[in-house]
């Protein structure tokens, strides 16, 4: 009678539950499984029974749920069914595996970063010359355009070679949602820039570099380019050696990347004022121009090429004007003297402009109200959380329907066999939970529940294994994490474990990628993932799963 154990396979917090799960293929006829814990000299700390639970639908198991929270010497440890012959790796039951993680995930960004060399005493072996320095490309053929153009820096978005602003664009936003409420953390950086571990950057000097990419990529009337992009999808090859086989372009320029652009450049105003002025300055001036752009040009669609680079088209724009309006309401509104220099600089009559602004997002606010989560196509939490911390007369109501937001989510997971919220394993599902667990933390941040910090410790340990695959799913994080992740750097480098601290896209129950014949953990639809570099719908990385993650564990580590 095999049996698995579904656990959270770095550790567990000393302070937070401790819960894990015990899985059956079939039915089996006990009330209850007794289990120990042992810690790393295989003495017994605790021993108790873990409960007959449920059948979960979408993975055919059959769940025993344990909890040792009982257990909280920092240490590690282990779970042992005696009765089954089973047992986990060793865990650590401890602050610091959270505080390890999330180091990793910030320097994920960093091995994405995109034309400039990575040097050993940074990247150790995952070094690389630089390459795709994008400083004089040409506009791709679609857009009738001559010249060049200069779309230096900024993070590969994916898997692939591509830079995108949509993508980009609620990836950094995502980032500084976090460091705003932690910037004087060791992890965020603070004033100067200091670096705060072994890696060349701060989390907030990360997001300076993709920043700049932003700055390049607006147009000189404000519009705002929509992608960097090859003319044809690389092969699994080294970026010096896509480089030397095809020509990179600029591709369109579109109402959703310039409204993606204004509403991250305006948060980064706020972000950067005190420890950058002349940074902060350009994001103002050119979130405004984006934004007014935007106004004059509701509806340019985005590029439909998608050979060679991801579509990223959205045909409802509604919630990102609503992320951009708050967040310039947010800027303007706070602001006395500079407003008189952006008014200069722009030529733009400030004080009318927030006016405008200030009528429109009552209807904003009814039309788009929080999701359960960001995702690059909805975007109005970013609009929400600028209001919830603007200091204005909708701040109550944004916390508040942050809070509607969060209560759902913790009834949604009281409902699911492993603490889940997410409705189905859609392509990149790790991303949509992560997200999930950010909107619990934030809320968690203005009402001081710890409901809602152990609620997103639920989703978290989802991620790091304690699912039905028994996978961590970020790379280099567990004896189980991803060894081939679609991720053309990590295979292409000859380094034989892939760049670490990438969060793969997870189980995905839509399995585009069937035609590979990846080699999937089961028929159910909880199990469709597999280690392999073919299977892109469910082992691809992007920066936008990446970013929900790092920032929840930047508000779960420092609190």
């Amino acid at each position: 009678m095999n049996s698995k154990i579904h656990y959270c396979q770095p550790g567990y917090a000393p302070t937070a539950s401790k819960i894990f799960l015990i899985a059956f293929s079939e039915d089996v006829p006990f009330k209850s499984i007794k289990f120990r814990i042992l810690d790393g000299e295989s003495r017994l700390v605790y021993e108790s029974l873990a409960v007959k639970d449920c059948r979960c639908d979408y993975t055919d198991e059959f769940l025993y749920r344990g909890d040792f929270s009982a257990v909280t010497v920092p240490g590690r440890y282990r779970i042992v069914l005696e009765d089954f012959d089973a047992e986990s790796h060793l865990f650590e039951i401890s602050d610091e595996w959270l505080s390890r993680e999330l180091r990793a995930n910030i320097k994920s960004f960093y091995f994405q970063r995109s034309g400039v060399e990575l040097p050993e005493r940074f990247a150790g072996v995952w070094k690389r010359p630089a390459a795709h320095l994008d400083d004089n490309l040409e506009f791709h053929p679609t857009m009738n355009r001559a010249g060049h153009w200069n779309a230096h820096g900024g993070w590969y978005d994916a898997g692939d070679y591509g830079k995108y602003i949509v993508n980009g664009g609620v990836s950094v936003a995502t980032l500084m949602v976090a460091c705003e409420l932690r910037k004087n953390a060791d992890f965020v950086g603070g004033a100067g820039f200091s670096a705060s571990f072994a890696q060349p950057s701060s989390l907030l000097d990360e997001i300076r570099f993709e920043l700049e990419f932003f700055l390049r990529m607006q147009d000189d009337d404000g519009g705002v380019f929509f992608k960097v992009t090859p003319y044809r999808w690389d092969g699994f090859v080294t970026p010096v050696e896509s480089d030397a086989s095809q020509k990179r372009y600029v591709l369109g320029k579109s109402t959703s990347s310039t409204l993606n652009f204004a509403g991250a450049l305006a948060q980064a105003h706020r972000l950067f004022a005190d420890v950058d002025v002349e940074l902060a300055t350009k994001c103002i001036v050119a979130s405004i121009r984006a934004y007014l752009w935007a106004e004059n040009n509701p509806d340019v669609e985005w590029p439909h090429n998608t050979e060679g680079s991801g579509g990223y088209g959205d045909p409802d724009l509604g919630d990102d004007f609503f992320w951009a309006r708050a967040m310039l309401y947010r800027e303007l509104k706070k602001s006395d003297d500079p407003v008189g220099d952006w008014a200069k600089i722009t030529g733009v009559n400030i004080a009318e402009l927030l006016e405008r602004i200030e009528t429109q997002i009552p209807a904003d606010m009814e039309a788009y109200l929080p999701t359960y989560g960001l995702q690059w196509r909805s975007t109005q939490n970013l609009a929400w959380f600028a209001l919830a911390t603007a200091d204005c007369k909708w701040t109550e109501k944004a916390r508040m329907a942050f809070k509607y937001t969060a209560d759902e989510i913790i009834r949604l997971q009281e409902k699911d066999p492993y603490n889940l919220s997410i409705q189905k394993f859609i392509w990149g599902s790790n991303g949509d939970i992560a997200n999930h667990a950010l909107t619990l933390y934030l809320t968690c941040e203005w009402f001081n529940d710890d409901k809602y910090r152990s609620a997103a410790m639920e989703q978290i340990e989802f991620i790091y294994g304690r699912n039905p695959v028994d996978v961590s799913f970020v790379t280099g994080s567990s004896w189980s994490s991803p060894k081939f992740p679609h991720h053309r750097i990590s295979h292409s480098d000859g380094v034989d474990e892939p760049v670490p601290g990438l969060v793969v896209g997870g189980i995905n129950e839509d399995r585009q990628d069937s035609q590979r014949n990846p080699r999937y953990f089961g028929k159910s639809r909880g199990m469709s993932y597999a280690d392999e570099q073919c299977s892109f719908a469910s082992n691809e990385v992007a920066i936008n799963w990446s970013a929900p993650l790092t920032a929840a564990l930047l508000l779960s580590a420092i609190s």
